[in-house]
C-alpha cells in the first residue's frame, strides 16, 4: 500500500525534484538521497578572513557521527590552496602560511571530497553558517547551488538547553554562546581552536551530548 504525503511532504518532494532538475552536475544527486539512519557529518573550515564574499577556504575538515560516537577515524582533513595571498591577521588565528597552504590541492578538488564524504548526511557545526556560506560560494560554479543537507547548530542547541534551566524572571538573560564556555560547561574536552579537525571534533562531542541533554537520544 503506497502511503500519501502530507502537504509538507508532497512541497519537500517538489522542492527537491525541482532542484535536481537544476542540479548542475549530475554525478551529485547522490546528496538528496535518504540519509543513513542515525549519522550526521560534523564540519568545520578555516579560511583566509572573515569575508563570506571574497575570502577564500584554505582548510576544510569533518568528521562521522554514528549514534552517540564521534569516529574519529573516519574523518577527511584537506588543505586547500587559495587564490588569494593569505593575510598575516588570519595565519595569527590559524596558523597556516603561505607555504603551507601552497602545497594544498585545487578548492574544486577538495569540494568534490567533501561531498562524497559527507553523502547526504545532515551536518553538524559550530556557527556553521559562515562555514556553509564559504563552501556554497565556491560551490556554485560546479553546482549551480550549494549543499541541501539538513543543518544542525551546536550554539543553537546549546541556547536552547540553557533557556530551559532559566527561571521565567531571568529568560531575557544573555547566554554565552562562546565555544569555550560551551565545551567547558558540558564538561568536554577542550582542544586547540581554530584548528579545522579540532573544531569539527568539538563540534561532535558536543552535538552528541546536546542531543542527550534535550532530547534523550
Amino acid at each position: 500500500m503506497i502511503q500519501a504525503l502530507s502537504p509538507l511532504g508532497w512541497l519537500k518532494r517538489i522542492k527537491t525534484e525541482w532542484l535536481l532538475y537544476h542540479l548542475g552536475d549530475t554525478r551529485f544527486r547522490f546528496m538528496w538521497d535518504a540519509p543513513p539512519r542515525n549519522e550526521w557529518v560534523a564540519l568545520d573550515c578555516e579560511t583566509t578572513g572573515l569575508d563570506v564574499r571574497h575570502d577564500e577556504i584554505i582548510s576544510i575538515a569533518a568528521v562521522r557521527i554514528v549514534g552517540n560516537r564521534v569516529m574519529t577515524s573516519e574523518r577527511l582533513e584537506l588543505l586547500v590552496r587559495p587564490e588569494r595571498r593569505v593575510s598575516a591577521e588570519s595565519v595569527r588565528v590559524h596558523q597556516l602560511r603561505e607555504q603551507d597552504v601552497a602545497a594544498g590541492i585545487a578548492p574544486e578538488t577538495a569540494l568534490i571530497e567533501l561531498m562524497h564524504f559527507i553523502g547526504s548526511r545532515p551536518l553538524v557545526g559550530y556557527y556553521l553558517e559562515f562555514d556553509l556560506a564559504m563552501i556554497d560560494r565556491a560551490l556554485f560554479p560546479l553546482l549551480g547551488m550549494g549543499l541541501p543537507q539538513q543543518r544542525n547548530e551546536v550554539s543553537s542547541m546549546y541556547y536552547d538547553y540553557k533557556f530551559r534551566q532559566l527561571p521565567p524572571h531571568q529568560q531575557d538573560r544573555a547566554i554565552d554562546l562562546r565555544f569555550a564556555t560551551l565545551m567547558n560547561d558540558l564538561e568536554l574536552p577542550l582542544r586547540q581552536a581554530h584548528d579545522a579537525l579540532n573544531d569539527a571534533i568539538m563540534a561532535a562531542l558536543a552535538f552528541v551530548k546536546l542531543r542527550r541533554l534535550l532530547f534523550g537520544a
